[in-house]
């Protein structure tokens, strides 16, 4: 049986992709990062997510593999996701389908030479 864990930008599945569809493992984790595009990313802010990830994964090594397991390496991801988005790392993607700012509204530097 495939868990999956899904917050608005991280969903974690137990299974793996082949011939574009899932595949459910006992051993094995897919990610899909921010699935809505809600965001720009890097390939430097991709590489982060995924290191993040396998440091939560690595950290979790012996648990047993359950939903509030996944769901907590998930809300952690998410949290990542934030700071990066605070750091300037990513940004809102403004052609998104869905502009809800769920990270918070943007923050916009005052023109300093219009003063």
């Amino acid at each position: 049986m495939m868990l999956k864990s899904t917050t608005r930008h991280v969903h974690i599945y137990t299974a793996v992709v082949a011939n574009n569809e899932l595949v459910p493992s006992e051993d094995k984790l897919t990610l899909d990062i921010d699935p809505d595009n809600e965001f720009n990313w890097s390939d430097d802010a991709i590489k982060a997510v995924y290191a993040e990830f396998d440091r939560l994964v690595d950290a979790a090594a012996g648990e047993d593999l359950t939903d509030y397991n996944l769901r907590r390496i998930g809300s952690d991801l998410e949290h990542f996701i934030r700071q990066l988005l605070q750091q300037g790392a990513i940004s809102y993607n403004l052609k998104s389908r869905a502009l809800n700012y769920s990270m918070g509204l943007p923050r916009v530097e005052a023109d300093k030479s219009a003063s």
